[in-house]
Parts: structure tokens; sequence; C-alpha cells
């Protein structure tokens, strides 16, 4: 909103424009003077040193709802007391912490209306029926193939439904540091030991854009944010809601867990919920085995575009690992001997792996490729 205003106006335009240059300037100076991701392992060895269990002495549990659970039309009132407001503030370009920003010196007066503002909007989306919820979970007999995790359609484990594909850290760390891998914390195949996985796919943007088209008709831009903002926080809101269901009753590994919301927010509890993109597992492709593992469309009104964005766009999608040391890490920079293999264990080209995980690569692709 701050740029926007900024922007608009002939007075304040001309000098925001100056210093974005500026800033960009100094961005760029400062991206060419980083070091590298200096010396990595080779993938064989990083594996060597993975995060290590001993699966004999650790029983998985097995879910008490397995398969699929399809809850359309779910209720928005149930989302609301989980939503997280701090990433709300960010929107709007307002620094702090929640609750703490609302008394802040600088930013709190501000804040203050805003939270305000969104109260009344968050009650009129839901009495008004705004936008729709719904979501799918599945939990499914699983279990680790190096670094890839098998998802078996039923409990004789024998027809594979999806190979979730994951990287491990390659930089060198001190030692008794683990170079982790997210499938580090399911049980090996050959341990013999029956493991499970979850996934889910959860969205709070069904229907939105009729009441934007209102909005933009009205010229209304203030509305028309805070609307995709309040539907993006009621979809996180959902999945933290909905893995809190998951921990307690679906597969109800904590059926006792009573945690407040600044505990969940914290990530107080046992398991973790992975999502495609992010730092534990950046490629998004893999969301399309997720989507069709869970018939995402079908069963919560979910669609992917061909770059794997998720519509509505405000929705959340990943997978549940249950292991009590499971947790949340960056993969980090990856090299080419890692890169070439998850390329053949997907069955993709070198070249199309390389594409979707250039954030990710600690060597130039194009210059690999002049030299061979």
């Amino acid at each position: 909103m701050a740029v926007t205003q900024s922007l608009l106006s002939a007075e304040a335009r001309d000098a925001y424009v100056a210093e974005v240059r500026v800033d960009y300037e100094k961005i760029r100076r400062q991206h060419a003077e980083k070091k590298g991701a200096g010396p990595l392992l080779p993938i064989a060895r990083a594996r060597e040193l993975g995060h290590a269990t001993d699966w004999k002495a650790y029983q998985p549990p097995a879910p008490a709802k397995p398969g699929v659970t399809a809850l359309k039309n779910y209720p928005l009132e149930k989302l609301a007391p989980y939503i997280d407001w701090g990433p709300f503030f960010q929107t709007w370009e307002l620094s702090g912490p929640y609750p703490a920003i609302l008394e802040d010196a600088v930013v709190g007066t501000e804040a203050k209306k805003l939270f305000a503002d969104a109260q009344a909007f968050l009650r009129k989306m839901i009495e008004g029926r705004w936008v729709r919820a719904s979501g799918v979970l599945g939990l499914f007999p699983a279990a680790r193939v190096g670094d890839d995790i098998e998802i078996y359609r039923d409990a004789s484990r024998r027809d594979v439904r999806l190979t979730w594909h994951n990287l491990r850290q390659q930089n060198q760390k001190p030692a008794g540091r683990a170079n982790q891998c997210l499938a580090d914390f399911v049980a090996p195949k050959e341990s013999g030991v029956r493991d499970w996985v979850g996934a889910f796919a959860v969205t709070a943007g069904l229907g939105i854009g009729k009441k934007l088209a209102e909005f933009e008709r009205a010229h209304d831009d203030y509305s028309a944010i805070m609307l995709k903002a309040l539907a993006d926080r009621l979809a996180e809101a959902f999945a933290e809601h909905l893995h809190q269901r998951v921990r307690r009753e679906y597969w109800g590994y904590a059926p006792h867990e009573a945690l407040g919301n600044d505990e969940l927010i914290g990530e107080k509890y046992r398991g973790i919920r992975p999502a495609p993109g992010y730092p534990a597992c950046p490629d998004h492709t893999e969301k399309g085995a997720l989507f069709a593992l869970l018939d995402a469309e079908r069963n919560a009104e979910l669609q992917l575009t061909e770059s794997f964005a998720m519509l509505p766009a405000a929705a959340v999608s990943g997978f549940y690992l249950s292991h009590p040391d499971a947790h949340y890490f960056a993969v980090g920079k990856i090299g080419p001997d890692q890169l070439e293999d998850y390329a053949r264990r997907k069955g993709v080209s070198v070249t199309e792996a390389e594409k979707w995980l250039a954030p990710w690569l600690a060597y130039d692709p194009d210059a690999r490729a002049k030299a061979a």
C-alpha cells in the first residue's frame, strides 16, 4: 500500500524510484561480491554422513485412518483462531512480531488500525461466505529408498503410488552434524520396519474471484488487497489446523496434544509438514505427483499451473512426517553429481532438473554445458 501511494503521487514518485534504483544497485553489488557455496562433499560421502536412526529401537506409529480423506466446504470459523497474524502485517509492509507490533512506537498506531480493519473484514468474509475452504489429506504406507521415499497404494506395500524425490545437504559441516535429507526420517525399505507418511492440500480461496471482481469494479483496491491477504492467512491456518487434527485424530500419534496458538505457530509439536518449493524440498515439480496422489482437483477443487503454482492462489500443500527427530532445514547448494543422480531418479533430463533447481545449483550450468 505504501509503495502504491508513492508511485501514484506526482511529488513522491521520482524520489521513490530513485531510491529503489540506489537500493537495487547496492543489492547487485553485494550479490557480485558474494563468495560461493564453498567446497561440497561428494554426494556419496554426504549420504554416509546423513541423519542416523536406530530403526530396531523405534516403532513408527500406524495411522488411525489410513487412505485419503476429503474435507469439502470446511467451516471458515474453525480456521480463524489458527491465523498467524505476523505475515499479515508484512503484507502491508509493517515490520514487527505480533502482537508486539500493536504497541510498537513507530508503527503501532497504524498496525492497530489495520488489525481492527482486518478483524471486521474477516467477520464479513466468514458471515458472507465470500470464500470457501476445502482440503484433502492422505496417510499411506511408505519406505525410504536411498534419498527417495516410496509411497504405496495399500498395506501390501507392493504397488508404488508415488516416489517422493528428495535432495540432501552437501555442504561440509563440523564433526557430529548430519548432512540431512527428508528421507532420513522414514524407515529404509531393507529394514523391514513398516513406516508411513502423509500428504495434504488445502485452500481457502475458492470463489474469491467473484468478490475480487466486485471490488475491482468499485475501484476498491484496499478491500481487494485485504481479501487476498486474509484468504492467504486462512489457507495457512487451514494447514495448521489440519496438521493438528492429523496428529490428534487421523494419524493419532499425539492424541492428547494440547497446545495454544503461539505454541502451534512456534511448531512445538512432533512432526513436520514440508512443502515442495521450500528449503527442505525445493523442487516445485514434486507437487504434480502429490496432487495426483490426493486427486486434489476432485477432492479439494485445487489445480496446478504449468509452472506448478496452485490455483486458487490461497492454498498450501505438502507432506507429513511423524518421526520425533523430523525437523525443517535448508538443503542449500548442490553439486553436479547430486543433480545428475537426482535427474536420473526422477526420469528427467539433466537440463530439465537444472531449470527447476537453478537457485540451488553450486555451479553454472551454462559454463558446464560449454565445457562438456
